[in-house]
């Protein structure tokens, strides 16, 4: 190896070294000032000196002289002999030191110079605060031989700075395996299985062959029949044999995706790594006072779904300090302790990790999410459900901008980061009491079990668990609930499309029965129409590149056994668009009766009776207006009518009442009932459907023409 190749490569695993000995001062920093007896202060101190002395003789090694000299004024800050606790100069001096000597590792990393780097301004600093101290009487001198530093993201040991004369034996030799290799291994392994999938298929074929053959055997006699056996016992014999060989195949290459993914999984508390730090920061800068919680650090899990994290927790961190928890003295009168705190957990369910992020302080203030997205000229939903609104770009509570909040993108950050990991993210909170986000992502980025379906004639791919449930419809089994249609679900009313909407393909020909994928993310769910439900598959999952990393709705390609290739779409952007979206065209279209169709309209408000009637009649049906639910179902019995259009809250018979009465009866239990009320609760809306309204619309919300669209259908 030439001279400047081996420079590079030194310089490489200094710079990975660098990263770990950074997290290990900000760590030992934050325990130092929080040491509660001088013997845990001094060990911390040991531990800074060690990791200090550790960069020094590792920036020796590539001739950065700047990074030695810095390194060598710290040490003779920290050896310093005093009392516990430091002076508050000294550890902010640390932080100041390791925040500088990472933005050295950056510049170093895009092969910049340091001069005028924030490490070069930092030496006057160092140095005055180094001849500011007395000489310890007797020196803390490092260790010969200072331990290893903090695994980097590649999972390996990196070789000490200053080694000792005693060279370690062959089992010990550290071995460093860069982060792009075991990517690239990862895929070549999952490209295995789906050659291992693809083979089985072929063992599949040929005993189909052999089966064919049998059945032609049997139609043969004489010599052609010997030889069609034979034939068909030597298709067996292949037939098992490849059946052997995939399952020899199937075996190899699952053990080898262990090997692999183990090679690359690190522990939860890695994506942890300098959060604490930032909630100390966030929180000095706003005059509070914070304690970091990691739960399920040890949890190991794949690498790059690490990295994917890492931001989306800063972001929720900054938030859980800057805008959830209260000062001291806001906790104090609300009867909490003056120090918050925020807690990260990691656990598996299933396939998938779930991570949350959680605070102990004042909970969302809906109130004013609801007036800045109302600001914004958004359509605010009823209930908690406006919570989620803060994922939105652009909006923010905070009275003014800092470098902390007010731009209103942190949380939609957010949002993008986990669903392009495949994920979701979900919001709840109690007031006064804490927020809490939950973040759910699959386990693996690399293969992914999915659920292949048409639409508009082209293949996609959803993943098979974001798939609750799968249908096939007809249209008695779709209702209206305030101009959407919905699937009545046991337990929660779904909003149904079609993914041709949602895509914005063109639609396809209506069906008598719709074949219907339920999607969950989270606690949301949709459902969508789709042409067919092809099968199950697992896929291997490639990125889109550059040039179409952004396309809507989509997380990347997803490579089929056959080698042929589908887009694999994200479930939680899907549901999103699809909740907003206009009522879709999914059933083939009634046929239109000649005569004037007749709509029995009740309501005892006599203004609103009056507007209803007048808006249906202009639309060309004949209405029969009642003041009550017992006057209503009394014509009704006597003149029958095409629809009935209801309210609730009526004297002598409620719409309720009247609309269980016409479910009842055999002349009029298939009768459309279309029920318009003021009651916007989601459990009078569930109760509506369950007495067998076909439609259910709201008048706070109402829209002439979701009335005349609902009947239009229904009729």
């Amino acid at each position: 190896m030439d001279r400047d190749r081996l420079a590079q490569a030194l310089m490489a695993t200094f710079l990975e070294e660098l990263e770990g000995h950074i997290a290990a001062l900000n760590r030992d920093l934050l325990a130092w000032e929080k040491a509660s007896s001088t013997a845990r202060a001094q060990e911390l101190v040991g531990s800074l000196l060690r990791t200090v002395h550790s960069v020094k003789g590792a920036s020796r090694a590539v001739s950065l002289s700047l990074v030695e000299t810095a390194c060598h004024r710290l040490e003779e800050v920290l050896a310093a002999p005093r009392a516990h606790p430091p002076p508050p100069e000294v550890p902010e001096l640390g932080f100041a030191f390791a925040d500088a000597l990472d933005d050295a590792r950056q510049r170093l990393s895009r092969k910049q110079d340091l001069v005028g780097s924030p490490l070069e301004a930092l030496l006057p600093r160092l140095s005055t605060a180094a001849q500011g101290q007395p000489s310890p009487a007797v020196p803390v001198a490092p260790p010969a031989v200072p331990p290893p530093p903090p695994e980097p993201p590649a999972r390996t040991a990196a070789p000490a700075a200053e080694p000792s004369s005693e060279a370690p034996t062959a089992e010990a030799l550290p071995v460093r395996v860069s982060a792009q290799k075991l990517d690239a291994l990862l895929a070549r392994s999952g490209e295995l299985r789906v050659s291992s999938l693809r083979l089985e298929g072929r063992a599949e074929w040929v005993e189909s062959l052999r089966e064919e053959l049998a059945s032609l055997r049997a139609r043969l006699q004489g010599p052609e029949e010997a030889s069609a056996r034979r034939l068909e016992t030597r298709l067996g014999q292949l037939s098992r044999e490849l059946l052997a060989d995939r399952l020899t195949l199937s075996q190899a290459v699952s053990g080898l995706d262990e090997e692999v993914r183990r090679a690359r999984t690190l522990p939860f508390a890695e994506a942890c790594e300098g959060l604490e730090r930032t909630a100390r920061d966030v929180a000095r800068g706003a005059g509070k006072q914070v304690r970091l919680e990691v739960h399920g650090g040890a949890l190991e899990l794949d690498r790059s779904l690490l990295q994917g994290l890492r931001e989306p927790l800063l972001h929720l961190v900054r938030n859980a300090v800057g805008h959830g928890l209260e000062t001291p003295e806001e906790r104090r009168r609300a009867g909490k302790p003056p120090e918050g705190r925020v807690a990260l957990a990691a656990r598996l369910f299933g396939g998938r990790v779930q991570v949350s992020v959680e605070d102990d302080g004042r909970g969302l203030d809906l109130d004013a999410i609801r007036a800045r997205a109302r600001a914004q000229g958004w359509e605010v939903p009823e209930g908690v459900a406006a919570a989620r609104l803060i994922f939105r770009s652009g909006l923010s509570t905070a009275t003014q901008v800092t470098s902390v909040s007010g731009r209103g993108v942190g949380l939609d950050v957010v949002r993008s980061q986990v669903e392009a990991l495949r994920g979701s993210v979900d919001v709840s909170f109690l007031l006064g009491a804490g927020t809490r986000f939950v973040l759910d992502v699959p386990l693996t980025l690399s293969t992914l079990r999915v659920l292949l379906v048409t639409a508009s004639g082209q293949q996609f791919a959803l993943p098979a668990e974001s798939v609750e449930r799968l249908l096939r419809l007809a249209p008695s089994e779709v209702r209206d609930v305030e101009g959407r249609q919905v699937w009545v679900a046991p337990d929660v009313l779904v909003p149904l499309t079609s993914l041709t909407a949602v895509l914005g393909l063109p639609a396809g020909i209506p069906k008598a029965r719709l074949a219907t994928v339920v999607l969950a993310a989270g606690s949301l769910r949709v459902a969508l129409g789709v042409d067919e439900v092809l099968a199950e598959q697992e896929v291997l999952v490639r990125g889109l590149g550059s040039r179409v990393r952004r396309a809507r709705h989509v997380s990347g390609a997803a490579v089929l056994p056959d080698g042929k290739m589908a887009l694999l779409l994200h479930p939680g952007s899907l549901i999103r668009i699809a909740e907003g979206m206009p009522q879709a065209t999914l059933f083939p279209a009634a046929s239109t009766k000649r005569v004037r169709q007749r709509i029995l309209l009740a309501d005892d408000s006599p203004t609103t009776r009056a507007l209803e009637q007048s808006l249906l009649e202009a639309a060309g049906y004949e209405v029969l207006a009642c003041a009550d639910g017992a006057e209503a179902w009394e014509r009704l019995q006597r003149v029958g009518a095409d629809a009935l259009v209801t309210d609730v809250e009526m004297p002598r018979m409620d719409g309720f009442a009247l609309t269980e009465a016409v479910r009842t009866s055999p002349r009029f239990s298939r009768l459309p009932v279309v029920l318009v009320t003021a009651r916007d609760k989601p459990e009078d809306k569930t109760r509506g459907l369950e007495v067998g309204a076909s439609a259910y619309l709201v008048k706070s919300a109402f829209d002439q023409t979701n009335l005349l669209e609902t009947l239009r259908r229904l009729l």
